[in-house]
């Protein structure tokens, strides 16, 4: 008797946390300015340590060449001898004890000086280190300045801003060769993204207009009661393909133009955007049998509100359309997590291989062997969605759910 093979287990649930890594103590980040200060600073103290080993050594060797006293009392009678600096030859003594004595002193003296000598220099060089540094820290931003400006020009162009330029004037050195040829690269860039809205503009034109038109005569003719139903039939078809082809072109022009950063930000709300995204869909979803739920809190974010309704409509349709037969549900959530506006769309459905996911996120791909050729849309719906959310600066990622379906979380700036 065959037994029955157990039905296929969701994917291990990957995890993933919205917030960017950082760093402990920023100010301790390793810059260029950092370590040519330790370089500088360093190599100073290091000859500055053997300067000063140096100085002790020759000091040391010059006080043992007179460290012997320069005379002995042989003898005599009525000899008194008193010392404020050496104590120990005001007793009585005799005169081995006496002669003893004095050298004693004298070596006390020898290495007071060079214990008085050391300290004096540690301090100095220690104040001068202190000066090194400061200075090769000022010398390492001077030096480095001209990267600053390339750094400040970098972010303003990373910020849709193509027409700023470095324009770093000074001596013909390796750093104004970069800026130069970062420059160059600028120039170039503009160039090729003007000639891009140009040619979004003139598709969006060139591309509508036809099918406007055949959409406008398909209607008309549909409109005819006498028409055979052949050709009614065959009208339907004809307008079910040209709606197909108006949404690919739509969804492509959308997706050429959310690859740009926005530049226009307005407040908007993720709860109201996901909320108008669920009235949408509604109706397909209540056909399908698919019941949507979720508590949706306010998330205010700085963006496009079109767009931004894009990312949830296409969410929530994807997890409608993509849903198991019977029993199915959408849960729509807008939360604000770790200082960012979350927009998380969880759906039941058919089970999802983790290798898979990323596949879904690229043009024109679907689950398995699903095409652009069924009734579900034409494949652009993540792709587009992913465009908008790295255009407002956040971004999307998906993991399956246990027991089949997605999990999708949008998260963005506030």
């Amino acid at each position: 008797m065959a037994t029955t093979p157990a039905p296929p287990t969701a994917p291990p649930k990957p995890t993933w946390d919205p917030r960017r890594a950082e760093p402990p103590f920023p100010w301790l980040r390793p810059t260029i300015r950092i370590r040519l200060t330790l370089l500088y600073g360093g190599m100073f103290l290091i000859a500055g340590i053997m300067l000063l080993s140096i100085i002790y050594l020759l000091a040391a060797q010059a006080l043992n060449t007179g460290a012997e006293p320069l005379f002995r009392i042989a003898g005599g009678t009525d000899i008194k001898v008193t010392s404020d600096n050496c104590p120990a030859v005001n007793s009585g003594l005799s005169l081995d004890a006496f002669n003893a004595a004095i050298s004693h002193c004298i070596d006390l003296q020898r290495q007071s000086a060079l214990d008085n000598l050391l300290s004096r220099s540690l301090l100095a060089l220690l104040g001068l280190a202190i000066i090194a540094f400061a200075f090769g820290y000022a010398m390492a931003g001077r030096v480095l300045s001209p990267l600053g400006r390339i750094t400040r020009t970098a972010r303003a162009v990373a910020g849709s801003d193509l027409s700023r330029r470095i324009e770093l004037d000074g001596p013909d050195d390796e750093l104004k060769e970069l800026a130069d040829t970062f420059d160059d690269m600028l120039e170039r860039l503009q160039r090729a993204f003007t000639a891009q809205q140009r040619f979004v503009g003139n598709a969006s034109h060139e591309l509508r207009t036809p099918l406007a038109i055949n959409r406008t005569l398909l209607e008309v003719h549909l409109s005819d009661p006498g028409a055979p139903v052949e050709l009614q039939q065959l009208g339907k078809t004809l307008l079910a393909t040209n709606e197909r082809s108006e949404q690919l072109v739509e969804g492509l022009l959308l997706l050429a133009r959310s690859d740009n950063q926005i530049v226009e930000r307005k407040p908007v709300d993720l709860a109201e955007v996901a909320t108008q995204a669920v009235d949408q869909v509604h109706a397909e979803a209540a056909a399908k049998g698919v019941a949507i739920r979720g508590e949706r809190a306010a998330a205010v974010v700085q963006g496009n509100g079109v767009l931004l309704e894009r990312i949830a409509l296409n969410l929530v349709q994807n997890a409608v359309r993509y849903n198991v037969p019977e029993d199915g549900w959408v849960e729509v959530m807008t939360q604000v997590q770790h200082g960012q506006a979350v927009l998380v769309v969880t759906n039941t459905g058919p089970v999802v291989p983790a290798y898979e996911i990323d596949n879904l996120f690229e043009p024109f791909r679907r689950l398995r062997t699903e095409r652009t050729g069924s009734d579900k849309g034409v494949g652009l719906g993540l792709s587009i969605a992913r465009s908008v959310a790295r255009a407002h600066g956040g971004h999307i990622a998906a993991e399956p759910r246990e027991g089949g379906g997605l999990v999708m979380r949008v998260t963005l700036p506030i």
